[in-house]
């Protein structure tokens, strides 16, 4: 890439969420344009897909449940066909109808005692990916119990990572980075042809980086328990609740997952943090395109074969 390009980066709230832009291109007028036009298609996105707007085709299938199916675009119903195969592959640790699900589970200092065993069994009843159903020829989606709700939550970010990524290779736009508040997507290289790179939070201490890598994939995806967690009898218990059982995730405090697809990897990210390790090491011997690093709670570094850590580490 020659010298003249330039790099501009804009920090905007999308999605409910922080997303830093960066686009590289000839100048400083034409880099500020194409990120207008990329958050111009993450909101398009959130219109389509957001479940806490209520003028958005997957609110009208929430308010829908247990009524009747309601037709949506392909692009929303391929988006909730994907979520709902990650359900199935990996058996309900992720689950695109969490969004019914109580927040019994307070993360900001305010919780002084574990909720009891029913009401964490009661906070997930009206969740199940198996009471959906999609209809393809239809293009519909029915959710069949009364009360359930479907939500993308941070898959959308991924995805709308990926599409911009996707929209700009097409402008022939060679290099820039989509990070929605983690869910990163990159292409290309930085103006001066160094790849771009991805600091690894340390998560027993979070104003540390353990380990700096080159991306020679597009995506980068963090889950990490390390900022909002509660701690009872000794135990940890992270923000991210498993679908299946209402109980906090324990025993990992970060899984950073790299692959071709930000949609992919955060579904992947968020189910390991709930499977753990050994069950997300086997889960992701499906997918050998995909390098993964997983810190335990204990501090104890895990990763596939296909990425050596140490060579990165600081």
């Amino acid at each position: 890439m020659c010298q003249s390009q330039v790099l501009r980066k804009r920090t905007v709230k999308l999605m409910g969420s922080r997303f830093d832009i960066t686009i590289v291109a000839e100048t400083k007028e034409s880099a500020e344009a194409y990120i207008d036009t990329t958050i111009a298609e993450i909101t398009r996105i959130e219109n389509l897909i957001s479940d806490w707007k209520q003028d958005t085709q997957i609110s009208e299938v929430n308010r829908n449940a247990g009524i009747k199916p309601v037709k949506v675009d392909k692009e929303v119903f391929d988006l909730a066909e994907r979520a709902l195969q990650l359900s199935k592959i990996t058996d309900g640790a992720f689950d695109i109808s969490f969004a019914a699900m109580d927040r019994i589970w307070k993360f900001d200092g305010s919780m002084t005692a574990m909720p009891t065993e029913e009401a964490i069994k009661k906070s997930v009843e009206k969740v199940g990916y198996q009471n959906i159903i999609l209809n393809k020829e239809e293009q519909t989606i029915f959710l069949q119990k009364e009360g359930m709700k479907i939500g993308f939550g941070a898959l959308g970010e991924g995805y709308a990572a990926d599409r911009v990524r996707e929209m700009m290779i097409a402008k022939g736009i060679n290099a820039g980075i989509v990070n929605g508040s983690g869910d990163m997507n990159t292409w290309g290289s930085q103006p001066d042809g160094k790849p771009w790179t991805v600091g690894i939070t340390n998560p027993i201490d979070k104003n540390k980086t353990f380990a700096i890598i080159p991306l020679k994939e597009s995506a980068v995806v963090t889950s990490g328990s390390y900022e909002k967690f509660v701690m009872f009898n000794g135990k940890r218990y992270a923000h991210i609740i498993n679908p299946k059982t209402g109980y906090p995730a324990s025993g990992l405090c970060s899984v950073t997952i790299f692959g071709t697809s930000a949609e992919m990897a955060n579904g992947l990210s968020t189910s390991i943090m709930v499977l753990g390790k050994d069950e997300g090491l086997k889960l992701l011997k499906q997918f050998p395109d995909l390098r993964c690093i997983m810190v335990t709670d204990k501090g104890k570094i895990f990763s596939t074969d296909n990425i050596d850590v140490k060579k990165y580490k600081l």
